[in-house]
Formats: structure tokens, sequence, C-alpha cells
């Protein structure tokens, strides 16, 4: 079933800055494998994660230094989930097909 158009545009309208990655196969939302050092900030920072509505289910997860992934799980079109970025390298997502993720990093109250 899909979104009203109504429903979708509410999640458009971020106001901070925010990017699109095309995921396919599997890509980085957020860090590097190339990344050497797990990644620590003063203030805390989350990184606000939505599949598209239109898009195909995706696996996220995240990354520290070592290459060790954790898989947090997975995303339908629609969805969204919160990741805090501390202490980790970075923060993937996998696709079999092809799906747009909308992200959004914001620092924490």
């Amino acid at each position: 079933m899909r979104a009203s158009a109504a429903a979708a545009a509410a999640y458009d309208l971020w106001v901070q800055p925010s990017y699109d990655v095309r995921v396919r196969g599997s890509m980085y939302l957020w860090g590097s494998a190339g990344i050497t050092q797990n990644i620590t900030f003063d203030k805390p920072l989350v990184l606000h994660v939505r599949n598209d509505v239109f898009g195909e289910a995706i696996g996220i997860g995240t990354q520290v230094a070592s290459g060790a992934q954790t898989t947090i799980g997975t995303l339908q079109p629609g969805e969204c989930v919160s990741v805090p970025l501390q202490n980790i390298s970075g923060v993937f997502a996998t696709c079999t097909t092809e799906s747009t993720v909308a992200c959004l990093i914001k620092a924490c109250a």
C-alpha cells in the first residue's frame, strides 16, 4: 500500500541540511570503510534515516574502525530510524535492487 502524497510530503519538509543516498548493493550513509578510528563527538549527533516510500526494503547497520559490522535491522519503504553517531566509523545500508534513502544529521539536545 502506498502512502498518501500528503503523508509523503510531510517527511520531505526537513528544515535541517539533509542529503539523499541511492543505495544499490552496499553503500555508506555516513562514514567510510577508510576511517581508521571510531569517531566521537562532544555533543552527540544522530543520523535520521528515511527509506523512500516508493523504494525497496533496505538493511541498515553500523561499522566500527576495526571493520566489524553490526546489523540493526530492515527498513521497509517509507519507514524511518534514528542512529546515534557515537564511537563508530560508519553507518551502512544494503539493498538487493535500489532504493533512495534520505539522511539528516542533528545534534542531540
